[in-house]
């Protein structure tokens, strides 16, 4: 029978030479996961630096909070009980419905109308000569129901409130309140440009 080794006894680290209060402490090495995150949130603190200070990348705070404020008067502009003139003038101020009224006219409108809103078989809408009334209230009316005596449908039952106002807060964006309003009483639809 072969007597089982001992184990080696376990290897105690070296002590400091120093002395506080009486107080000694161990020689050891950092683990090797603590270090990797002190160098991990160096690198994350320069990358970030970097990206938001110093190239100007990233969003800066006023401009995040900004967009967070349009986001929420969208919000509560949608949540309306009623739309009035100023408060789709509003909208027509509010980036958040500008972009999406952009989306729903360059998929819907602009084929009569072009994405520019100038115009080409439907009319021109950044002018200040209107048809059908330039109020926001009459546009969004005219919008709603069509006028199929000249070949625009009606887009509420398609798009539904939300999406029109949207929409017209898009073609508002391109005026300003108070500007003139003049009639039009005939127009006349020119042939698409190439």
């Amino acid at each position: 029978m072969t007597p089982t080794p001992k184990p080696n006894p376990p290897k105690e680290d070296a002590l400091r030479p120093h002395t506080f209060d009486g107080i000694q402490e161990y020689d050891k090495r950092l683990p090797n996961w603590w270090l990797m995150t002190l160098y991990g949130a160096i690198a994350f603190w320069a990358g970030y630096w970097f990206y938001y200070e110093r190239a100007h990348i990233g969003p800066s705070n006023a401009a995040a909070v900004e967009q967070k404020l349009a986001v929420i008067e969208a919000e509560r502009l949608a949540s309306a009980p009623s739309l009035d003139d100023a408060s789709i003038w509003k909208m027509s101020r509010n980036p958040v419905f500008v972009d999406a009224g952009r989306v729903t006219f360059n998929s819907i409108c602009a084929s009569c109308h072009t994405e520019k809103l100038t115009g080409a078989i439907g009319p021109n809408l950044i002018d200040h000569l209107w048809i059908h009334g330039g109020r926001p209230t009459e546009i969004y009316h005219t919008v709603q129901t069509g006028v199929l005596a000249k070949g625009m449908p009606p887009w509420g039952p398609v798009l539904g409130n939300k999406k029109i106002s949207e929409v017209v807060a898009y073609v508002l964006s391109h005026h300003q309140e108070g500007e003139p309003i003049e009639v039009q009483k005939e127009w006349v639809p020119r042939a698409p440009q190439p």
